[in-house]
């Protein structure tokens, strides 16, 4: 991977660039535990020359034809399947998913910026207004200015194509900030930049701890912000935001429930199930963590689930054989393993794993807990690991206030054979996203946020395009003369 060599650099103003004083952060892969390699880390100075060059690009960029912006997209698309092979294993290796999960997340990212591509070519809609009698009104949106982006670490190329494309093509100029845990992938987007010969500024990239990310956010030139990340992080930006009236995007966490009936197909719901909380080793703000399950069927499904979970193969994530990889970062870990004692303490029945895997990596066991109380805290608390607890229900009442029984509302599920019922539940249920007898189906073109703790505003479809937008309207009488200036003496 000798592109690494640039690519382990800032991008700012369409140069790479090491740190103002020189420092680098150790990228440590997770299923060795060996250097992957170092990346710059940005100072308090990095950002300003980031968001600075930005500024100076958003008067150009934001005025540019939309056929320019449609194309830019397309370009970045281009670049990053080019580079697919190359990527998957950089994201594979950093990440230390599955390199079968590291291809789907390359083909998201992609489709992404393809999608935006064609909203942009069609221009920013204008907003539809009835006018007063004798007047003509128009209202048009326009960018909000230099988009501060911040990304996770459990999806660094998808979540960056969730904001960097939407922001473009609604001609924001942006600093991404990038994970310091997972930076290289999203470093590549440096490359694909240049490959679109977008002008200088248009596209920043910085690398960073807190410090950076806060810096970024209290920028005077900042006019928006979106953040994808922990709710402690997200009190922090929202805060930062507040202090300027500064419009902002919050993705935050979740403790999703997946309610499944007794009449569906016992080995079809596991496959769902699992796949819902075993998933990128179960780092996913909208894992389904908290399983409801109809009481009839509770120990069959527990059966079926203890199987799959213990059929998982942990290893090298560029082996195709290996179904669950490692937690990403040292501190992920310690924090799983936090949980695993919890859940000791408590006295929860474990059906399966609850312990770190000896050897080189961070690996821990797929984990399954049943009959929770929903006093638990693994019950309430957001754990973003291979964990899943249960509790059981009787009546559909029953299985929506064990599902509502949260803070958070990012996503849920119900599998049911009874499809009117189905969609009863599905109605009652308050979350961003509600999958019914389907896995978790994400698309471009589709909606992601959440209610409540899981933050708000919309990322995907028009809507993620619209966030990047504020509305100016212009009235003036529709039959208008300019007066005739006055006469002087």
């Amino acid at each position: 991977m000798t592109s690494l060599v640039a690519e382990r650099q800032l991008f700012i103003g369409n140069h790479w660039r090491d740190s103002s004083d020189g420092g680098v952060i150790s990228i440590v892969q997770p299923a060795s535990g060996t250097t992957m390699g170092t990346v710059a880390s940005a100072t308090r100075d990095d950002v300003d020359m980031a968001v600075s060059a930005a500024h100076r690009a958003f008067a150009d960029w934001s005025q540019s034809a939309s056929e320019t912006r449609a194309h830019a997209l397309d370009a970045i698309a281009d670049h990053l399947e080019g580079r697919r092979a190359e990527l998957v294993e950089r994201t594979a290796r950093n990440n230390g998913k599955p390199i079968a999960e590291a291809e789907a997340d390359l083909d998201d990212a992609v489709a992404c910026y393809r999608y935006y591509g064609r909203l942009a070519a069609d221009g920013l809609p204008t907003v539809p207004v009835e006018a007063p009698a004798g007047c003509s009104v128009r209202k048009e949106r326009l960018p909000l200015g230099v988009a501060a982006l911040i990304v996770p670490w459990n999806f660094p190329l998808t979540t960056a194509a969730w904001k960097v494309a939407p922001a473009l093509a609604a001609g924001c100029t942006v600093v991404l900030k990038a994970s310091e845990v997972t930076p290289f992938a999203e470093l590549a987007l440096g490359s694909a930049a240049l490959a679109a010969k977008l002008p200088e500024g248009v596209v920043n990239i910085v690398v960073g701890g807190p410090e950076c990310g806060a810096h970024l956010t209290q920028h005077a030139l900042v006019g928006k912000i979106s953040f994808t990340g922990s709710n402690t992080v997200g009190e922090r930006v929202m805060r930062a935001a507040a202090e300027r009236a500064v419009p902002v995007t919050l993705e935050l966490g979740g403790k999703s429930p997946i309610i499944v009936c007794a009449d569906v197909d016992l080995d079809w719901a596991a496959d769902i199930v699992a796949g819902s909380i075993f998933t990128n080793c179960g780092q996913v703000c909208s894992a389904t963590s908290r399983l409801v399950v109809e009481a009839d069927i509770a120990e069959a499904l527990h059966s079926r689930l203890v199987a799959r979970a213990e059929a998982l193969v942990m290893g090298d994530p560029l082996d195709r054989s290996t179904t669950l990889g490692p937690l990403t970062s040292a501190a992920q870990l310690a924090k799983v393993e936090q949980y695993f004692a919890i859940a000791a303490e408590e006295g929860l029945r474990r059906l399966t794993g609850g312990t770190r895997v000896s050897g080189p990596g961070q690996f821990v066991t797929p984990t399954i807990y049943a009959d929770v109380p929903p006093t638990s805290r693994l019950w309430r608390e957001e754990i973003f690991g291979p964990v899943l607890v249960t509790a059981r229900f009787s009546f559909t009442a029953e299985a929506l206030a064990l599902a509502q029984d949260t803070s958070f509302g990012l996503g849920a599920t119900v599998l049911c054979g009874d499809g009117e019922r189905a969609a009863r539940m599905a109605a009652a249920l308050r979350a961003g996203n509600v999958w019914v007898n389907t896995g978790q189906v994400v698309f471009p073109g589709g909606s992601w946020g959440g209610f409540g703790a899981s933050g708000f505003g919309r990322e995907l479809g028009l809507a993620g395009l619209e966030a990047f937008t504020s509305v100016r309207q212009t009235l003036a009488p529709s039959q208008w003369t300019a007066p005739r200036p006055s006469s002087r003496p």
